[in-house]
């Protein structure tokens, strides 16, 4: 008789963990909802910002690295990078409202995909083996766009809000590539009626040792890139494609982001010397540190709301990600997250 009462007191105790489990689990996705890439995980965790408490897991495919959020919120897609000249060449889709993964895109020969971005309704990628840009098409399922810059590590990707203009980072050999649309004279022996075709120049502007995270003015004016090797951030002016300044930060950075308003640039990494900073924020115009924060490891995605209120910085070293009140300079609290958080989104479905 007792050990019957046993049996039924820890039947019930299971049954009790595997339904508490299975309504965490299948927790609706909110809108919007931060997407955030457990990297050692393999997993992509689905947060509810309002709570800071993740709603549920889906599989993320092998070494995913960055997430992007379609334009409607509806669809994650994930690079899955496995480093320069991996044999990964795949990015994951997750469809977010029913939390599960759907069949990935297969880049073919295009290797070790990396940066994301969708511009113009379209996701352009980096393929670091192949030192390249790309651009695939979801409604015709095709890559209808390619070119390559000739760079060690093309890393990071950022597209004008105009399409005509393409940047990317190259890691290893320190450069920003600018990839514009120009009209150039038509081959031949003589000018057909309206000799010139659109094509592609791409110009490489040296930058700094290890220049990886990087972004656009929101004018379109500047690229700010992050130095990791030389704990710098170089500013490099568009129209004339020439870097007009280099300053010391004290955070070896691979992340670096505008404020929608373009007023401040969030820069991420380990710490620099005794800094102890994980996060530096700059003024845009005068260069000068205004805020500066130790999460206690180091970090790398940065992810900025739409209306600038706030950022989401991933502190990978200590499996977590920080929420940083932009007005207030000030931490708001921390999301306890599965190991190695690095890439960030944000999905707002319509």
């Amino acid at each position: 008789m007792i050990n019957s009462r046993r049996d039924w007191i820890s039947r019930l105790g299971r049954l009790s963990l595997l339904m508490l489990v299975a309504s965490s689990v299948g927790a609706q996705t909110p809108k919007p909802a931060l997407l955030v890439l457990e990297k050692d995980d393999n997993t992509l965790a689905i947060v509810d910002p309002a709570s800071l408490k993740i709603v549920g897991r889906v599989p993320a495919g092998p070494d995913p690295h960055e997430v992007e959020s379609s334009p409607d919120g509806k669809l994650a897609y994930i690079s899955n990078y496995g480093g320069s000249d991996s044999a990964l060449h795949t990015i994951s889709v997750v469809d977010l409202a029913a939390q599960k993964a759907l069949p990935p895109i297969d880049l073919g020969a295009l290797h070790s995909p990396h940066g994301l971005v969708f511009a113009g309704g379209k996701l352009y990628f980096t393929a670091e083996t192949n030192k390249v840009a790309g651009r695939y098409d979801p409604a015709t399922q095709t890559i209808d766009w390619l070119i390559g810059t000739g760079q060690d590590r093309t890393h990071m990707i950022v597209v004008s809000a105009t399409l005509d203009r393409v940047f990317t980072s190259n890691v290893s050999s320190g450069t920003i590539s600018i990839i514009e649309q120009v009209s150039a004279p038509m081959p031949g022996f003589g000018p057909p009626p309206g000799g010139t075709r659109k094509t592609w120049r791409v110009t490489n502007v040296p930058a700094g040792r290890g220049s990886e995270g990087f972004d656009l003015s929101p004018d379109g004016r500047e690229i700010w890139a992050a130095n990791a090797q030389d704990r710098t951030v170089t500013i490099i002016d568009v129209a004339t494609k020439k870097a007009t300044q280099t300053f010391p930060i004290p955070v070896r950075g691979n992340r670096l982001k505008f404020t929608p308003d373009g007023e401040r640039v969030l820069v991420s990494g380990g710490p620099s010397g005794s800094s102890g900073a994980n996060l530096v924020i700059v003024d845009a115009v005068s260069h000068k540190e205004v805020g500066r924060f130790d999460f206690g490891g180091g970090s790398a995605g940065i992810l900025i709301v739409p209306d600038g209120s706030r950022a989401y910085i991933a502190v990978s070293g200590k499996d977590k990600v920080a929420v940083v009140d932009l007005k207030r300079l000030e931490i708001d609290g921390y999301i306890a997250t599965g190991r190695g958080p690095d890439g960030l989104a944000w999905a707002e479905r319509k």
